[in-house]
């Protein structure tokens, strides 16, 4: 349900949701940057999966952290060993958050998109 996922099914219509509040955006682009943190086990790492700057990555997981009043990601500095990256409870529970109310809409939008698709095609 993300830019970078494909639907379940070929010819189906997905949403993709952008959720506003007074606090900052969170989007699927923050989002999948999280999973990929939590997948990858490092922000840099995350960053080059998903094709955007190591800067450009610290700077979302910032605007997260901002966003949320509390730390998103838990990193440890590089260095010999190198350093890593974690996704804090925070940052799990805002993902799960965002994924269910995804989910929820893609439901109640389901029979309007089949719609939708249907004209489309004739």
């Amino acid at each position: 349900m993300t830019r970078d996922r494909t639907p379940e099914a070929p010819g189906k219509g997905v949403l993709s949701l952008r959720i506003d509040l007074p606090q900052g955006r969170i989007g699927p682009g923050k989002i999948a940057l999280l999973e990929t943190i939590d997948r990858e086990g490092s922000i840099s790492a995350a960053g080059r999966a998903l094709g955007m700057s190591y800067k450009r990555a610290w700077d979302l997981v910032d605007a997260l952290n901002k966003l949320i009043g509390t730390p998103a990601v838990e990193a440890s500095p590089g260095g010999y060993r190198g350093g890593g990256a974690t996704l804090t409870d925070a940052g799990r529970s805002l993902v799960a958050d965002y994924r269910a109310i995804e989910r929820a809409a893609q439901r109640a939008a389901e029979p309007r998109l089949s719609a939708l698709m249907d004209r489309m095609r004739t």
